[in-house]
């Protein structure tokens, strides 16, 4: 799906989209995506620094102990970005997460892990 949008490439519509858009529609409407926020519930959060962007998923212990995705967050590297070191780009990803989901992480009742 993603070739659909690069502009060097031209717009064409074939099997292998509509197969994919057709399981992707699927998943949308009969499996839960997403869990709703609770405060009081264990957090997680996943991060990680590639050479082109940086990918955060916050995700949260269920009553039924299992991590479930609260909210995700996936982000290209600006060109300046794309030159740091590594361990930058991880810092980077780390503060990026820490201000998008400052509201649910300052509010947990439960320590977070990174």
């Amino acid at each position: 799906m993603n070739v659909l949008m690069q502009k060097d490439k031209k717009w064409q519509w074939k099997k292998a989209q509509q197969k994919t858009f057709d399981e992707l529609k699927q998943v949308f409407i009969t499996k839960q995506i997403l869990a709703a926020p609770d405060l009081d519930k264990e957090f997680w959060v996943e991060a990680d620094a590639l050479n082109y962007a940086t990918r955060e998923v916050l995700s949260m212990k269920c009553s039924d102990e299992k991590w479930r995705p609260v909210t995700f967050i996936s982000k290209s590297l600006s060109d300046i970005e794309r030159n740091y070191e590594i361990h930058d780009k991880e810092m980077l990803v780390v503060v990026r997460y820490l201000e998008a989901w400052k509201h649910f992480l300052e509010g947990a009742t439960v320590k977070f892990e990174i």
